[in-house]
């Protein structure tokens, strides 16, 4: 990341300022740790892409569609089944999960053989259970068609192996360093630090600077 891309989010000065002094951090400190948390944005997207792109590699039918109105996270047409993917359990809103659950229905209801899936990568505990609503009711039939599972039984259920989400995960680590080592470039590099120390010395300044520069009294500005 670089200072211009930094500063493409406005920054909030007063709550670096609280950082610094009640976790006795150095702004240097602070300002990397915001770096992270910006970039952590724009990686949480990408894991989801990692999530639903490996199973273009799974083969046995499994696809993954290119970006529609209609289309799935991941599909299988020769097992009739429709997925979509959720970092986490508790990060759809009531909208949300009822828009998603209202597209299930409607794939259940119109195709005897579809079976429907919200896959939940951080579920509360393993389980492969039907996707109930308060205010929806299916028949027993469709309902046991309209699912919500774990990661790892999603995994099970594409390859066979109950074991195939975990041994995934006790590579990833290594991959991801053998990606790197391949790719030196794909390391990047932080410069905002550096960029705002040559701008002035007193980091925390700028920034005040940066966000409040227009505002009255900062002409002249310093910290006390």
């Amino acid at each position: 990341m670089t200072l211009r891309e930094f500063r493409k989010n406005i920054i909030d000065p007063i709550k670096l300022t609280f950082d610094a002094h009640v976790y006795r951090r150095s702004i240097g400190n602070v300002v990397d740790a915001e770096v992270i948390r910006q970039l952590n944005k724009t990686n949480e997207n990408l894991i989801g892409y990692f999530h639903q792109n490996i199973f273009k590699y799974v083969g046995n039918g499994w696809e993954v569609p290119d970006t529609g109105v209609d289309g799935w996270d991941v599909e299988n047409h020769e097992k009739n089944i429709f997925a979509e993917f959720k970092n986490k359990h508790n990060t759809m809103n009531s909208s949300a999960a009822g828009h998603t659950h209202a597209r299930m229905r409607g794939l259940v209801e119109g195709n005897r053989k579809a079976v429907c899936y919200l896959v939940e990568v951080i579920a509360k505990t393993s389980q492969d259970i039907p996707w109930k609503l308060e205010k929806f009711h299916l028949r027993p039939e469709r309902q046991d068609r309209l699912r919500r599972i774990s990661i790892d039984k999603f995994y099970e259920i594409a390859t066979g192996d109950s074991r195939a989400f975990a041994s995934l995960c006790s590579v990833i680590g290594s991959v991801i360093d053998d990606v790197l080592k391949e790719n030196p470039q794909a390391l990047g590099r932080n410069s905002v630090l550096e960029e705002l120390q040559k701008e002035d010395a007193d980091i925390l300044k700028t920034l005040f600077l940066s966000s409040f520069g227009s505002y009255q009294g900062f002409d002249g500005f310093k910290i006390r």
